[in-house]
């Protein structure tokens, strides 16, 4: 994946940063820690500036958390909660529960997408709960700059600080992010394996 990953980001330079994060937001699959990393290095070759490679990463990103967050939003609480009750055991959410969520969300919910915008598969994610219970845009915007500024500059930051050495700190960096992936799969199961009690509590 680099290789490719390496001709864009040298091609295209700084849109190609942004064009590439704004892919990573909406279809998660593709890494940010691979592609910040690598603008990142591609600035320590004198290429790119440092400050533009984050500046640009963490403008393409925030394009698709808002987008997500539209989508999200223009679907609406009352069709989600709806969803819920048809398919509850699937989405292994209670209607209930959402009633709660959007309770915490109102009170706790800026600080959950600030949060969420560091922990890999979770920043994209966590623009759906915030534009489904209706966050206000502005502080989720606010919210999600402050946490996607922070990781996009943390990767470029490492890419650009190890130089040629970027291809082995790569080695830990993936098996990182696979570890949480699997453990968002194994609390998917759980919820799944004990919805039924937790709808009789």
């Amino acid at each position: 994946m680099d290789s490719w990953l390496t001709d864009l980001i040298e091609q295209s330079g700084y849109l190609g940063v942004a064009f590439l994060m704004f892919l990573e937001t909406v279809f998660p699959p593709i890494p940010s820690e691979v592609i910040m990393s690598l603008a990142g290095f591609e600035a320590s070759t004198g290429s790119l500036s440092l400050g533009g490679v984050i500046a640009a990463g963490s403008a393409g990103a925030m394009l698709g958390n808002t987008f997500w967050y539209l989508v999200a939003r223009a679907y609406g609480y009352d069709r989600f909660k709806q969803l819920t009750a048809r398919h509850g055991r699937l989405l292994t959410i209670h209607p209930e529960e959402v009633d709660e969520a959007k309770g915490w969300f109102d009170r706790w919910g800026g600080a959950a997408v600030g949060i969420g915008r560091i922990i890999p598969t979770a920043r994209s994610l966590i623009s759906v709960p915030a534009g489904i219970l209706k966050m206000s845009l502005s502080r989720f915007f606010v919210y999600s700059a402050i946490g996607t500024v922070t990781w996009t500059a943390l990767l470029a930051a490492a890419g650009y600080a190890l130089g040629r050495a970027y291809a082995d700190a790569e080695k830990y960096i993936n098996p990182v992010a696979t570890g949480v992936m699997v453990l968002i799969v194994l609390g998917y199961l759980y919820r799944f394996a004990t919805y039924d009690r937790r709808a009789k509590g």
